[in-house]
């Protein structure tokens, strides 16, 4: 089925310095289509879509908007001209309220009772219902999604953009979420959709263009190809598949006994009388939907949130009174899903988010002096062993592409050599390929003794690399179970069930 065109990208080129992020690219989204863009990390995704949207400015090149010229100097022409977007990581104000949030992003917003009602009526017709008083703070990443996601919709836009829209979202939600962008599509709007999540794509999308190191070096029909086929289409070489070698499992180096704790966020989870114990050299994946405590647990093993001394045994000593420096010390690392800001501090060099975690078991200080040199030889090679495309450690961590930064944080634990590492979202917003990446260094972790917790909402992730699983319902902890003998069901009814405690036999 061929749908008129909405938008003709013709040509467009944008370099910075060292980097050509897109050379010649041209693509036309259809009126009514759901037009996938796929490419590696760093491929030019985002920068094409930024031009789109008026963030930045090609160097040549030329964009139509239903046959006239179409130049947006700034994103405000864009939405003036019908083009909304929801960004990867989302642009809210924790402080403010929902409605709050929504007039900021408006040009003449309406009084606030109006827009509540406005927010409540358009969020129940499209299916993603949002209390437009409630705080922006006290929302899961997949209700702060659909604030991003109601305040294009007040737009009414022709084309939507969707920047790895699925990355925090859970299988029930993305089900949510695709229903409502059919129901846009039969409106006539058009969706541009960047996703790592090829089953999606094919599910979802009527096209994709795929980029690669900023060219367009192909076009598919998603629902006649493979997911694997896309996927080299992407990254131009015969995909890897993480290998699982045979390893032996140790003795117990974690031992968490009916640990309860409050959550440090008025709307968070609590954990409940969680009972845990983790083995050298073997993975434990974690599942559940978002909010029910992945968060909270993480901060407890990290030691971010401390407890009763002996509720978190590490090798048999008491750690729970111990904050995150003194767990580094004895190797108990963290990776925190969130990477701007919490795994990551957005605006430092890449040498100084590695210096940040790193000083202690890579010796990266010394008698309260900073070592630069030695951390920016380490970044350097966090950089080269986790191919992490930036022009180098000096970069900002801002600077870099969600999946390039992922790999960042992920390698800088990873080259600790810890003896636990607790990870919450180890490929969140990655290409197959740094996905594939990523979850061998847990296995080859893993397999060299270490103990690793992979707490994930990427259930495929789970069953690839865990030894057992567990799923956090509403801050309980179901018994682990061994991952090989699960079916999807059985995990739903862990996911979802009456808190997780009928499977805990």
């Amino acid at each position: 089925m061929s749908h008129p065109p909405l938008l003709t990208l013709s040509g467009l080129t944008k370099a910075y310095p060292g980097v050509v992020a897109n050379d010649q690219v041209s693509l036309t989204i259809g009126e009514g289509e759901v037009h996938a863009l796929l490419g590696e990390n760093g491929a030019g995704k985002s920068t094409l879509v930024k031009m789109i949207y008026g963030l930045v400015k090609p160097d040549s090149g030329t964009m139509t908007l239903r046959g006239t010229p179409y130049e947006p100097g700034e994103p405000r022409e864009a939405r003036a001209d019908g083009i909304a977007m929801v960004f990867q990581h989302f642009s809210l104000f924790d402080a403010l309220n929902v409605a709050e949030n929504i007039a900021l992003g408006m040009e003449n917003p309406p009084p606030m009772r109006d827009l509540a009602a406005r927010i409540r009526e358009v969020s129940e017709a499209y299916g993603l219902p949002l209390d437009p008083f409630r705080t922006v703070g006290d929302l899961s990443a997949g209700e702060r999604q659909r604030v991003e996601i109601i305040r294009c919709l007040l737009q009414d836009p022709k084309l939507l953009i969707m920047d790895e829209p699925t990355s925090v979202l859970t299988p029930q939600e993305v089900e949510i979420l695709f229903q409502t962008l059919r129901k846009l599509k039969s409106e006539g709007t058009s969706i541009l959709y960047i996703s790592h999540k090829l089953e999606e794509i094919r599910a979802l999308c009527d096209h994709a263009t795929i980029l690669r190191l900023g060219k367009n070096v192909g076009e598919c029909v998603p629902a006649e190809t493979s997911a694997r086929d896309m996927a080299e289409l992407m990254v131009g070489t015969t995909l890897q598949t993480p290998e699982r070698h045979a390893r032996d499992v140790g003795e117990v180096i974690l031992d968490i006994s009916g640990l309860s704790v409050a959550s440090p966020s008025e709307f968070g989870t609590a954990l409940k009388n969680l009972h845990l114990t983790v083995r050298r050299g073997e993975i434990l994946g974690i599942g559940g939907v978002a909010g029910n405590g992945q968060d909270e647990l993480l901060s407890v093993l990290s030691g971010e949130i401390t407890t009763a001394a002996d509720a978190v045994k590490f090798d048999g000593k008491a750690i729970g009174q111990m904050g995150p420096n003194a767990r580094r010390a004895l190797g108990v690392l963290a990776a925190p899903e969130e990477r701007l800001g919490h795994a990551a501090a957005p605006d430092m060099s890449l040498t100084e988010n590695a210096l940040l975690t790193g000083a202690a078991r890579e010796g990266l200080a010394q008698n309260g002096f900073l070592k630069w040199g030695a951390a920016k030889e380490f970044a350097e090679t966090i950089i080269k062993a986790f191919d992490v495309r930036t022009p180098g450690p000096a970069n900002a961590a801002r600077s870099l592409s969600g999946g390039n930064l992922q790999k960042f944080v992920i390698g800088r634990e990873v080259l600790q050599r810890p003896e636990v590492l607790v990870v919450n979202q180890p490929t969140w917003g990655v290409d197959a390929a740094a996905a594939a990446a990523i979850r061998q260094a847990l296995l080859d972790l893993a397999a060299g003794g270490a103990a690793v917790i992979c707490i994930s909402q990427d259930l495929d992730e789970l069953m690839e690399i865990s030894d057992n699983f567990a799923a956090l319902n509403e801050g309980r902890l179901s018994a682990p179970r061994p991952a090989v003998d699960l079916t999807v069901d059985e995990i739903g009814l862990m996911m979802g069930g009456s808190h997780g405690m009928e499977v805990a036999h």
